[in-house]
């Protein structure tokens, strides 16, 4: 399964870029995140694996995330015309998902987030849940991007919600 999502963020490309790769913001936007901690790598460097534990209601779900793309390194004095990527794959029970995350310049100050997920399940129940409510994966990465958005521009936490 695969699909893109995209918004845009009323802040400019370089911001946005440091507010997404400071890993203290990661519980400010990132809605059900328990724990996300390096165990091999700098958090968010090329390369770094973390633990990732997520919360949807009673359910617990742990996986790996790997880091592999971030472009440009240094996220300062970026030019306009060069794009931003984040890319990381995370491997979970009967799962494991691509996600491809672009920053543009779209505005003076304005930024446009496209997000490409790939997913692929191992388990026939995960691979019939993805079958029979693709939208709700859909509808999940949408929530976190818009979640982001809020924390960007007015500060909101999710956790506050």
């Amino acid at each position: 399964m695969r699909y893109t999502t995209s918004i845009e963020i009323a802040l400019p490309r370089e911001r946005v870029a440091q507010l997404l790769a400071d890993p203290a913001n990661i519980p400010k936007w990132l809605r059900g995140v328990v724990v996300h901690e390096p165990i091999r790598g700098e958090h968010g460097q090329l390369g770094t694996e973390s633990r990732v534990i997520m919360r949807q209601g009673s359910r617990e779900t742990e996986c790996v995330e790997t880091i592999t793309r971030r472009e440009p390194v240094e996220l300062r004095d970026i030019p306009d015309e060069v794009t931003v990527h984040f890319d990381r794959e995370i491997a979970g029970p009967g799962m494991w998902s691509a996600v491809r995350d672009r920053l543009t310049v779209a505005g003076p100050e304005t930024t446009l987030w496209e997000s490409e997920s790939e997913y692929r399940f191992d388990s026939r129940i995960v691979r019939l849940l993805g079958r029979l409510m693709p939208g709700s994966f859909r509808k999940q990465s949408r929530q976190h991007m818009q979640d982001f958005k809020a924390f960007a521009e007015r500060g909101l936490d999710v956790r506050d919600a």
